[in-house]
């Protein structure tokens, strides 16, 4: 196994593992992710929909064939989640920077997939274009 290969497959473990481990506390009303859409006036739906996309994304990202689609699927999660820590939430949030940090670790680890995986989001939007 070559360096690039393993470097790759050690940016969608982080992306896909950090999206994952959030789930246990959107999916189960953790008083913590409850708090935090409950101040971005998204409380629940926003909380059980964040949640079911990013277990999305980490699925497309894990599995070769899907990982550029996956990985901007949560380039676009993580952009609102750094968004939402800038404006209305704060870098530190209940008392530590720890979810702002991974949002900031999974954006850069996707973005980064993104670019190596562009053929893979080329060849959808051509699919969507010859289809319409």
């Amino acid at each position: 196994m070559n360096a690039r290969l393993i470097f790759i497959w050690v940016l969608r473990i982080i992306a896909a593992l950090i999206m994952l481990q959030t789930l246990y506390f959107k999916f189960s009303g953790h008083p913590q992710s409850v708090h935090l859409f409950t101040i971005l006036g998204m409380e629940p739906w926003g909380r059980i929909g964040t949640g079911i996309l990013e277990l999305i994304a980490s699925i497309l990202i894990l599995y070769p064939k899907t990982t550029g689609i996956g990985a901007a699927l949560g380039v676009a999660l993580m952009a609102g989640a750094i968004f939402f820590h800038l404006t209305k939430l704060g870098i530190v949030f209940d008392g530590d920077a720890v979810l702002f940090t991974y949002a900031v670790i999974t954006f850069i680890s996707c973005l980064i997939l993104m670019i190596v995986y562009k053929d893979q989001l080329f060849q959808l939007l051509k699919l969507k274009k010859i289809s319409v």
